[in-house]
């Protein structure tokens, strides 16, 4: 399997403060979103040669907002954005220039994301890890803007959680 290196780039110390081991849960979730995704072919895109770059920063409602609105025209916080490169036209093409590819940014903000963990009575551990899976399979070429694209990318998530002893996020509660 190709390689794949995250940049973590935490912006807000809440993260450390309620997920102290943040730097190994993501390393986790890294490996079992991609070794799924491996080991099933389910990429959506042929995989380079050289290793590929994510970069995760863990930020707050104010930025992702920015963000949101600069990129989305949403003038709101979400829980996560994802901004991928593969959408480049050129991003294959560059494997022979560069030692690694950027595959895509990945930002979470802490306050909605925390907001939803109580709401939905979610563990912050366990929302974290299916906001960055989400986040992972966007970056491979995933979405949910139809009905089929949607269930096709929940099926896949609720797979590689439950790989991660996390519980079907999309199950109704009782």
């Amino acid at each position: 399997m190709t390689e794949i290196i995250v940049d973590l780039n935490i912006e807000d110390t809440r993260w450390i403060k309620d997920l102290p081991n943040i730097s190994d849960i993501v390393s986790q979730v890294k490996e079992v979103t991609f070794g799924y995704m491996s080991k099933h072919n389910k990429f959506r895109f042929s995989l380079p040669s050289k290793p590929l770059q994510i970069n995760v920063a863990l930020s707050n409602d104010d930025t992702v907002q920015k963000l949101n609105r600069d990129f989305r025209g949403k003038d709101k916080p979400t829980n996560v954005l994802s901004f991928a490169n593969i959408d480049s036209a050129d991003f294959l093409s560059l494997d022979e220039m560069y030692d690694t590819l950027e595959l895509g940014d990945i930002i979470i903000a802490y306050e909605t994301m925390h907001k939803e963990s109580e709401i939905e009575n979610i563990s912050l551990h366990d929302h974290f890890c299916h906001l960055l899976c989400h986040g992972f399979l966007h970056l491979s070429g995933y979405d949910h803007q139809t009905d089929s694209q949607a269930e096709e990318m929940e099926s896949l998530e609720i797979a590689i959680l439950r790989q991660l002893n996390i519980a079907n996020p999309y199950q109704e509660k009782e």
